[in-house]
């Protein structure tokens, strides 16, 4: 059975994205295929760094790469053009929403945007829950 494809995409200085990596390699070690895909090099670094099994950064790395992924983690601003002091490029965002991947999005955002309804939790709370239950059941789906 082919290991399921799982990109992890971040911007800036890759905190997030790292964190990301960090927990899906702790609790489902190689059984899952993890490409970091950074809006910039340094973002991409930090992901390898945390353990993703490859990695590309830029526009046209996650513009390619979006649509052969069986799962796509984030930021929710990831999704948003011009995001992340306009890291993420409109082709990027449009790639990451039209990709038929199921999105797992946290909802972490620098943005002047406000997402009525969520609670405002500590980023490893949100990594921990995204982690442990949403992937397990996205990946049940696909």
């Amino acid at each position: 059975m082919q290991r399921k494809r799982i990109g992890v995409i971040d911007g800036q200085g890759g905190g997030i994205g790292a964190a990301l990596v960090k927990a899906l390699r702790a609790a489902y070690g190689e059984t899952l295929e993890i490409v970091a895909l950074g809006t910039n090099a340094i973002a991409a670094a930090q992901m390898l760094k945390a353990g993703a099994n490859r990695g590309a950064s830029g526009e046209n790395a996650i513009v390619q790469t979006a649509s052969r992924l069986d799962l796509i983690i984030g930021p929710v601003a990831i999704t948003w053009a011009n995001a992340m002091l306009g890291e993420v490029t409109a082709p990027m965002a449009v790639a990451v929403t039209s990709s038929p991947a199921p999105k797992l999005l946290l909802p972490i955002s620098q943005e002047a945007v406000v997402l009525a309804g969520v609670a405002h939790e500590p980023l490893p709370h949100l990594v921990d829950e995204l982690v442990k239950m949403r992937v397990r059941e996205a990946l049940d789906d696909v």
